[in-house]
């Protein structure tokens, strides 16, 4: 009886000591320069230190005007009759409201487009707090340069670069390992939120 009690309790103090997060991380993919563009979200819930869900969608932007073709090879017919991001956002905003925080590379560009695009269709966007791996990476490896291919390689993440749920995965695996060696999002610095 006293190991059984004995090993509750340390599951217990374990879990109260040192909680893993339940966070989001994301990847955007735009068809032009418009924060307005998006075409392609990729989505990667994680809650208890595992990847739980993972969704990646094509998106109608407003307008077929493509210039990033030759990044992401994503073209107006591959999205032409794909949903436009106001229909996609019940979706994608019950995956937010599950996460306690929003995770992704290069971060400012990531929360402009999803918050352009939330203004674009007058949808509000719940707040969470947004942190850049980028900055993860610089703070707990000290990894430069740090595009997202440079931090997977040293880290040895697998990855399809500018394929949104690729990307968004890296970004996962990113977080995920920068929390199992000590990283919390209430221990960070300022310069991580964005």
């Amino acid at each position: 009886m006293g190991a059984i009690a004995g090993e509750c309790y340390h599951a217990v103090m374990r879990v109260a000591v040192n909680p893993p997060a339940a966070f989001l991380a994301l990847d955007f993919e735009t068809a032009n320069r418009s924060r307005t563009s998006a075409c392609a979200l990729g989505l990667v819930a994680v809650r208890d230190g595992m990847v739980v869900a993972t969704e990646t969608f094509l998106i109608r932007p407003p307008r077929p005007h493509f210039e990033y073709t030759h990044i992401h090879r994503i073209t107006w017919e591959d999205v032409r009759d794909a949903p436009t991001f106001a229909e996609l956002w019940p979706r994608v905003a019950s995956y937010m409201e599950a996460a306690d925080f929003l995770v992704a590379h290069n971060a400012p560009f990531d929360r402009g487009v999803l918050e352009r695009c939330c203004a674009h269709y007058g949808l509000a966007l719940p707040r969470r707090r947004f942190f850049c791996t980028v900055q993860i990476a610089r703070r707990q490896w000290g990894i430069h340069p740090t595009r997202l291919p440079d931090v997977c390689r040293r880290l040895g993440i697998a990855l399809v670069h500018h394929e949104a749920g690729s990307d968004a995965r890296a970004c996962a695996e990113i977080a995920l390992r920068a929390e199992r060696e000590g990283w919390r999002p209430s221990l960070a610095a300022e310069g991580e939120k964005t």
